[in-house]
């Protein structure tokens, strides 16, 4: 798979993890990689040739002139660690594919081997009975038992026996049959609030991931952003129960009427 990648530096990169995202339920990966992307010095690495792995369902015309078929991308960066600790890799994936989904993974995998990366780490969404005001635990899981034991000391909720849908855990598996280390991080979100992006999950999650990464960064923006979230979910469920009360009862007047005409 390593000629689909095309690569647009060759940095030396001091023992190197890596951060693989998709979209996914409440966006919480992608917030998590993107946010990263704007607050640290990434540098573009590479891409991978996704006419492989998609299939464009139609085109874009401008003025009239129909333009080439588009792709989603599927690029990598790499940062710097000027504190002298780990670098990074990331890879940010815009969609995943209907199929093929496990020979992207490896090929992301294909790019981890080539740079040595020691760890590749993952995030996602845990679907849990929380609510939108409570603050969200994170969720760790790991590709070996050792890692496993380890992730306790970050006070991550182990639950055992669990599904991680999409390629956000598919990659993982992949990590584990080609003997590369990896962990995910899941980020608590409300089962009512799926297709809402979901900042407090992904806030909860950063703030676990750079301590793991050994990453000073500042998360004053995504703070805001998840309150900010935090209150629409609030205004929006405020008015969903107004609009519940108002469709199951009447008010009493209104059943004082109803009896006068019956009685008359």
């Amino acid at each position: 798979m390593r000629n689909l990648i095309k690569l647009y530096a060759r940095p030396r990169l001091n023992s190197p993890n890596m951060l693989a995202s998709w979209q996914g339920i409440g966006n919480v990966s992608i917030i998590v990689a993107e946010y990263l992307t704007r607050k640290l010095d990434f540098k573009e690495l590479g891409e991978i040739e996704a006419s492989q792995f998609f299939d464009p369902i139609g085109v874009i015309v401008k003025e009239d002139v129909v333009e080439a078929p588009q792709f989603p991308e599927s690029k990598f960066y790499y940062w710097k660690n000027k504190g002298g600790g780990s670098d990074l890799i990331l890879f940010i994936g815009e969609s995943q594919p209907a199929f093929k989904g496990y020979e992207l993974a490896n090929c992301v995998l294909d790019m981890a081997v080539r740079f040595q990366v020691k760890r590749v780490y993952t995030c996602a969404a845990a679907l849990t009975r929380i609510h939108h005001t409570e603050q969200p635990r994170v969720w760790g899981v790991a590709t070996i038992r050792e890692v496993s034991e380890d992730l306790k000391r970050y006070d991550l909720v182990q639950r055992g026996n669990l599904q991680i849908s999409g390629l956000n855990g598919l990659l993982l598996g992949v990590a584990k049959e080609r003997d590369i280390e990896g962990v995910c991080l899941l980020g608590e979100v409300p089962m009512y609030a799926t297709r809402i992006e979901n900042p407090m999950a992904a806030l909860a999650v950063l703030k676990v991931l750079s301590k793991m990464l050994g990453i000073e960064i500042d998360m004053d923006e995504l703070a805001q952003l998840a309150m900010e979230t935090k209150e629409k979910l609030r205004e929006v469920a405020a008015e969903a129960m107004g609009e519940y009360i108002d469709f199951f009862t009447r008010p009493i007047w209104e059943q004082g009427e109803e009896e006068e005409e019956e009685e008359e």
